[in-house]
């Protein structure tokens, strides 16, 4: 029988599996490290990675930029968004610089 799972949980589960899988797979946002996220997504991350996650100010462009940076040199980000309409915020960064680095500099 398969297990419910709330979208939250699966999220988190997922997210250890990478981290345990993966070294180089980190996690950035604003209180996501130590609070575990507004809804758990990292809850129980830091306690066991405490130099993978990693708590930003509240700027998002800054993280989103960091991440992308981060993902050029070959780590894999996951950088998280308090809510969907912060996405606003870092648009430059993600239109602009994320989405083009490949093409611009292969």
């Amino acid at each position: 029988m398969p297990r419910k799972l709330t979208f939250s949980k699966a999220i988190n589960e997922s997210l250890i599996g990478e981290m345990e899988q993966d070294e180089k797979v980190f996690i950035l946002g604003e209180d996501v490290a130590k609070m575990g996220g507004d809804f758990g997504i990292t809850k129980g991350i830091w306690h066991r990675w405490p130099d993978r996650a990693w708590d930003t100010p509240l700027s998002e462009a800054g993280f989103i930029g960091l991440s992308a940076g981060a993902a050029v040199c070959g780590l894999r980000p996951v950088a998280e968004l308090m809510f969907a309409d912060f996405v606003t915020v870092c648009y430059d960064q993600l239109v602009n610089n994320a989405a083009k680095l490949h093409f611009m500099y292969n």
